[in-house]
């Protein structure tokens, strides 16, 4: 009984710890649909920089875009950046600018 209640006991105790592991909102579809071009850190490499323009999300430049801006961009496209207006939901969308501007901080 002893040692149940000891399990239990830990159990209960390591539960809070959990959710600090979670991973952000957005941050599956960052990786999957944004990473290749803005990377895992938001912080291009420098061949994708140079070609398609993508500056890294602790760019003054880019921390000046608003969330609703990025929101749009990502949406419609923007510059050499596909539309994925129909490939994600506006939540994923969302999720995904909302990591991407957690990156910059």
């Amino acid at each position: 009984m002893k040692i149940s209640a000891g399990i239990t006991m830990l159990v209960l105790m390591a539960a809070p710890f959990t959710a600090a592991f979670a991973q952000a909102p957005g941050a599956d579809t960052y990786k999957s649909k944004c990473q290749s071009c803005h990377g895992a850190e938001g912080t291009p490499n420098p061949g994708i920089a140079k070609a398609m323009g993508v500056k890294p999300a602790s760019d003054p430049s880019v921390k000046a875009i608003s969330e609703a801006q990025m929101i749009d961009d990502t949406t419609n496209g923007k510059n050499k950046m596909p539309a994925f207006k129909g490939k994600l939901t506006d939540a994923q969308i969302k999720d995904s600018v909302d990591y991407f501007r957690s990156l910059g901080k």
